[in-house]
C-alpha cells in the first residue's frame, strides 16, 4: 500500500536526489570550463555531454516531486566539494561520486520508495544507478588515460583519431600536433572509437 507522498522518506529523497543531479551538472560544467582553458576540447566536450545527462536526471526527479503539495522539503545531505584546477582530480573526484550515487545512495533510495509504494521512483532510481555507473566508467577511462600519460598517445600505430573541428580522420601512436586539415590544437583530436555516431561508417546503406 502506497504512503502519504508528503509524509513518505521518498519525497525527501527526490528532493535530495534533484540537488544532487543539479549540483552534479553545475560540477561537470565548470569541469568543462577548466578542459577548455587547457584546450582538451575532447575531456571539455565529454563533460558537457555528462552534465546535459545529470541535468534530465534533474528533471526527471523534479517531475516526481510533483506529486507533492508544493511545500518546503526540509532536507539534510552532504554534497561533494571538490574544487580543483587540476584535470586529473577532477576526473578521479567524478568517477568516486558516480561510484557513490550507483552502489549507495540511489539502490537505498530505490529500495525506500519500493517500500513506501512508490513504484515509479524505485524504477527511476533504479535505472538513473545504472546510467550513473556508466558516467563512472567514462570518467575512469579518462582518468586513466590522463594518469598513464597516453590521453593522446597509443602503444597501437594503427590507432585511428578524429579531429572533433572538422572530422579529419589521423591513423598513428599519436594524434598531430596540429590538424592538417583545419589547423585547431592536438586538444581536438580523441580516439576515433570515442566519438559519436563513428560507428555509422561500417553500417551499409
Amino acid at each position: 500500500m502506497q504512503m502519504d507522498f508528503n509524509e513518505s522518506q521518498t519525497r525527501k529523497n527526490l528532493m535530495r536526489a534533484f540537488a544532487g543531479e543539479c549540483q552534479a551538472r553545475q560540477r561537470y560544467y565548470q569541469a568543462a570550463l577548466t578542459a577548455q582553458q587547457k584546450k582538451l576540447v575532447g575531456l571539455e566536450r565529454m563533460f558537457r555531454f555528462t552534465a546535459e545527462q545529470e541535468e534530465r536526471h534533474a528533471m526527471v526527479f523534479w517531475k516526481l516531486l510533483k506529486q507533492g503539495d508544493g511545500q518546503d522539503v526540509d532536507i539534510s545531505a552532504g554534497f561533494p566539494a571538490a574544487v580543483s584546477e587540476e584535470i586529473q582530480k577532477l576526473l578521479d573526484s567524478s568517477e568516486a561520486e558516480e561510484y557513490k550515487e550507483f552502489s549507495v545512495i540511489y539502490p537505498d533510495f530505490a529500495r525506500i520508495a519500493a517500500d513506501e509504494g512508490f513504484t515509479e521512483a524505485a524504477s527511476e532510481f533504479g535505472m538513473i544507478a545504472e546510467i550513473e555507473n556508466s558516467h563512472r566508467a567514462r570518467f575512469a577511462y579518462y582518468g586513466k588515460l590522463c594518469r598513464e600519460g597516453t590521453l593522446f598517445r597509443s602503444d597501437d600505430p594503427g590507432q585511428y583519431w578524429i579531429c572533433l573541428n572538422c572530422g579529419h580522420i589521423h591513423k598513428g601512436s599519436e594524434p598531430p600536433r596540429e590538424c592538417p586539415v583545419c589547423s585547431v590544437e592536438q586538444g581536438y583530436f580523441i580516439r576515433r572509437e570515442e566519438a559519436a555516431f563513428t560507428s555509422c561508417a561500417t553500417v551499409s546503406a
